[in-house]
């Protein structure tokens, strides 16, 4: 195994875009600043607060004043459930108007997860009772809905990110190929193997509109929840290709490890398995930094 101070030099500069830190109504490890002040160790350049629940780009405007010593930028989003009206464009605009940078699609709110996740917005706890509503994007006939096209449109003229969420594969095939239409190419599919139940084959139709698909290193984490088998991962990359591919940590949550030991582990990991440095750059530094136009 790798030496920490090795791979932590190979991890320099990451951006991890998909952090659960708090606030939130799911018992959260730490806030948004604790998150980037943590990711020192590994010199991470920016992060993406997520929250199944609000608005997270105002927690971080709110924490601005301590954000300020922080090396690490910070940047929140919007996920399109029920606890923010759903297809909501309005909220939508706010939240990337006031410098959020990604849109995800219904997560616990989607069909899909729902199916997988029956327990009325509790998963995996809340901390105060939730109402849950099922959100969907197309209508009875399979078309998209206007609320929907509304959204993406808003999302192009920001030049944000629009994520899948936990939908059904088809509806976000559905959700890409209209932002293909418009011109996007800002798009992410997130753990496509949990939840969404997406395939390799379907994964590169999702690539051939444009998107990338973004792993969890927290799954591989062997102290974490589901500690799967790194080799999984690394057979993931070698068959859609670190050039469409995105590492993310999914990390946050009270009852797993921090995300920068999850990304020191998994990212030895890989690299003892045989991933190139040059790869794991690719997926952690470049691709998360052209999504997030941080070099615009």
């Amino acid at each position: 195994m790798r030496e920490r101070p090795a791979v932590a030099a190979v991890l320099d500069g990451l951006i991890d875009m998909h952090v659960h830190s708090g606030p939130s109504p799911f018992p959260r490890r730490f806030d948004h600043v604790e998150a980037a002040q943590d990711g020192a160790r590994i010199g991470m350049r920016a992060m993406v607060a997520k929250s199944h629940h609000h608005n997270t780009q105002m927690d971080i405007l709110a924490m601005k004043g301590r954000l300020a010593g922080v090396a690490a930028s910070a940047y929140g989003g919007i996920a399109l459930n029920s606890t923010v009206g759903g297809l909501n464009v309005h909220a939508v605009r706010m939240c990337l108007r006031m410098g959020g940078k990604v849109v995800w699609f219904p997560t616990i709110s989607s069909g899909r997860h729902i199916d997988c996740h029956p327990e009325d917005g509790a998963f995996p706890t809340t901390t105060v009772p939730l109402t849950l509503e099922r959100i969907d994007i197309v209508d009875d006939r399979g078309e998209l809905k206007p609320e929907a096209a509304g959204i993406l449109d808003e999302i192009k003229e920001q030049e944000a990110v629009v994520n899948g969420g936990h939908m059904y594969p088809e509806y976000i095939r559905t959700l890409f190929r209209a932002a293909k239409d418009r011109g996007m190419t800002r798009m992410v599919v997130s753990h496509p193997d949990y939840v969404i139940g997406a395939d390799p084959d379907l994964c590169r139709e999702l690539i051939a509109l444009g998107a990338f698909i973004e792993h969890e290193v927290g799954m591989y984490d062997p102290e974490g929840a589901q500690k799967r088998d790194p080799k999984r991962l690394l057979a993931w990359i070698e068959a859609l290709g670190p050039e469409h591919t995105v590492l993310a940590s999914d990390f946050g949550q009270a009852i797993n490890p921090k995300p920068v030991d999850a990304w020191l582990r998994v990212a030895g990991a890989l690299l003892d398995l045989g991933l190139p440095e040059k790869d794991l750059r690719r997926m952690v530094r470049d691709n998360p930094a052209y999504l997030l136009n941080l070099d615009s």
